[in-house]
């Protein structure tokens, strides 16, 4: 079996969201297809033709993909589940989470834990909830 493949839907933003999350974390989207590019085989209403169908985005071994909801559908953010990104550099998670805090909630800051990590956690503008981890190096 391998790793679970997170699968993030939106309500008609999602290329919006893919592009602050090629910058926030660095990354790339490895495939995206439109609503519109689908239209022979998925008629869709013209309001939908621009929006994202299907993508993956990746940033090293980062993986999730990414949604708009089909016409008359929509999602409602949650707090049942938060995406949880580990880093082996201490100044990457620094970076990485300002930028993905811009726009969005600091829901607790990023400091140093009694667990001997550094941690914090972000809901980013799109409502979606991000853990930020940094094991320390142990003495």
């Amino acid at each position: 079996m391998q790793a679970i493949t997170p699968y993030l839907n939106f309500n008609g933003d999602a290329a919006e969201a893919l592009d602050f999350y090629t910058e926030a974390l660095g990354g790339q989207v490895v495939h995206k297809q439109t609503f519109g590019d689908t239209q022979a085989d998925y008629p869709v209403a013209a309001s939908h033709k621009d929006k994202i169908m299907h993508a993956l985005f990746n940033a090293g071994e980062l993986n999730f993909m990414v949604s708009d909801c089909p016409p008359d559908v929509s999602v409602t953010s949650g707090s049942n589940l938060s995406l949880a990104l580990n880093f082996t550099d201490e100044d990457a998670i620094e970076k990485t989470f300002n930028a993905m805090a811009a726009g969005g909630t600091i829901t607790m800051p990023l400091q140093d834990t009694f667990w001997g990590a550094k941690f914090g956690m972000v809901t980013d503008r799109f409502g979606i909830s991000w853990m930020f981890n940094y094991d320390k190096p142990k003495d």
